[in-house]
C-alpha cells in the first residue's frame, strides 16, 4: 500500500463530498474505525481498497498508486482580454494558474445552466454526471466541427475529466442566489445536485443554433446514464487515455477515437 494512502482517501472523500459516516457504512465498519483509516492508524484490506476504488470511480491500480490528486487554481478574468481561450499563467513565485477569459466563462455558464434547466431534475443528474456531460459536449463538438464550443479546460484526475472552471462558476452563482446546491442520494450513492433559482432565466445568446442543437443531441443520448456509465465511457475515450494523470486533456485526441466513441462521419477514402 502507498505510504500516504490514508491522506489520499481523505482527499478523495472531501473532493467527492462524502461523509465519514457514509464511507464507514459502505465498508461495513464503525465511524471511529473509519477515522483510524484516515489518520493512518489502521491499514485497509484489499477488499476495502477495492470497495473504495469503486466508490470513487477509479481502478484499483489508480487508487493504490502514489499519484497525487491535482488541484489547479483558476483565475476568472474580469475584463475582456481578447484571447481565444484559457491559458496557463505564472505568478511571481513561478506557480502556474489557469486564466479563463470572460467569453469562455459566459459560454460555460450558459451551457451549464442550460443542462440544469433541461435535465437537472432527473434523479441521476449529480455533479459527476454534469462533469461528463460537459466533457462530451465539448469534445464531441470539437470532433464534429474542429472548433471549440466552450473552450473549457479539463484535467485528468482519478475520478474523471474535471472541468476546472466548474467550482468557480458554481461558487459565483451560489453567492448571487442563482443556484442551490443540495446533497442527495441516487440509489446507494451520495451526490451533489444543483437546482436553478426558479426566477433564473437562461440566456442562450452566447450560443449559436448549431451549438444548441448539438447540446440537445448530447442530452438525449447521455442524460439518462448513471455516473458510473459515463465515467467508464470517458475513460475509454482517447483524449482521456492519452493524457497523464493531473495534466490537461487535449482536444486533438478526438481525431484518434475508435468507432465506439467517434461521433463524426468521416469521408470514406
Amino acid at each position: 500500500m502507498p505510504k500516504k494512502l490514508h491522506e489520499k482517501i481523505k482527499k478523495l472523500r472531501l473532493k467527492n463530498d462524502y461523509s465519514q459516516d457514509y464511507l464507514a457504512k459502505k465498508l461495513d465498519i464503525s465511524r471511529p474505525t473509519y477515522m483510524q483509516i484516515e489518520k493512518g492508524e489502521r491499514d485497509i484490506t484489499v477488499t476495502e481498497a477495492g470497495m473504495l476504488a469503486d466508490i470513487f470511480g477509479m481502478t484499483l491500480m489508480d487508487f493504490l498508486s502514489d499519484a497525487v490528486i491535482v488541484e489547479n487554481e483558476v483565475i476568472l478574468e474580469k475584463e475582456n482580454s481578447g484571447r481565444g481561450g484559457s491559458s496557463l499563467v505564472k505568478d511571481a513565485a513561478g506557480e502556474e494558474r489557469i486564466s479563463v477569459p470572460i467569453k469562455n466563462q459566459k459560454k460555460f455558464k450558459t451551457v451549464l445552466t442550460y443542462i440544469l434547466k433541461k435535465v437537472g431534475g432527473k434523479p441521476n443528474i449529480g455533479m459527476t454526471v454534469i462533469y461528463k456531460l460537459l466533457y462530451f459536449i465539448d469534445f464531441d463538438y470539437y470532433e464534429k466541427y474542429e472548433e471549440q464550443l466552450m473552450g473549457a479546460v479539463y484535467i485528468k484526475n482519478h475520478f474523471g475529466p474535471t472541468p476546472i472552471m466548474f467550482a468557480k462558476i458554481i461558487d459565483q452563482m451560489k453567492a448571487k442566489n442563482e443556484i442551490e446546491e443540495v446533497k442527495s442520494k441516487f440509489y446507494d450513492r451520495e451526490q451533489k445536485k444543483y437546482f436553478l433559482n426558479p426566477d433564473y432565466q437562461v440566456d442562450l445568446t452566447p450560443l449559436s443554433a448549431q451549438e444548441i442543437k448539438h447540446i440537445d443531441w448530447e442530452l438525449r443520448r447521455l442524460a439518462d446514464k448513471t455516473a458510473k456509465e459515463l465515467s467508464d465511457l470517458s475513460h475509454e475515450d482517447m483524449p482521456w487515455r492519452a493524457a497523464k494523470m493531473g495534466e490537461q486533456v487535449e482536444y486533438n485526441g478526438v481525431f484518434y477515437r475508435d468507432e465506439k466513441l467517434s461521433v463524426r462521419e468521416y469521408d470514406k477514402l
